[in-house]
């Protein structure tokens, strides 16, 4: 009697397959929660690192604000002052101005503008630079190219 030869295929549907597949979901699963919880842990981190920041930051924006505020009531202050002090110089100039004009007339320069003093060397004046061309200073004519022609006409009249 012979057995006739049973082909066996592999099964598509085995169990320990599927255990083996849900086994390696599980295990990816863990490993990007793994990541996921520390990418939270370093958020935590960075989120704690910068409501630090912010509380330094808020601290620092108050003192510039109270700086601000001095500084306003001083600038406020000084102006005021400024505004008194040009009153105060106004009125002190309206006082001065009738002593200063008898100064300027008691002291004012007499001299005629057409009479200078010339007694010091420093102010003697100076006489007037004759200027003149060579040819004028010298006593002589331009120079006249001939070209060679011994012919009056040719010449150029002086």
């Amino acid at each position: 009697m012979s057995l006739p030869l049973i082909r066996r295929s592999k099964p598509k549907h085995r169990a320990a397959d599927k255990v083996a597949e849900l086994e390696r979901q599980l295990k990816d699963q863990q490993a990007e929660t793994v990541s996921a919880f520390g990418q939270l842990i370093g958020a935590a981190d960075t989120i704690a690192i910068l409501e630090a920041d912010l509380a330094d930051v808020r601290a620092k924006r108050a003192e510039a604000e109270e700086v601000v505020v001095c500084l306003d009531a001083d600038l406020r202050d000084r102006t005021a002052e400024l505004e008194q002090a040009r009153a105060d110089l106004a009125a002190a100039q309206a006082q001065l101005a009738p002593y200063l004009a008898a100064e300027a007339n008691a002291n004012a320069v007499t001299v005629p503008p057409s009479e200078r003093d010339i007694s010091s060397f420093e102010d003697q004046a100076t006489a007037p630079i004759k200027v003149t061309t060579l040819w004028d200073a010298l006593g002589i004519g331009p120079v006249v190219r001939t070209e060679g022609s011994t012919d009056p006409a040719h010449l150029p009249a002086a």
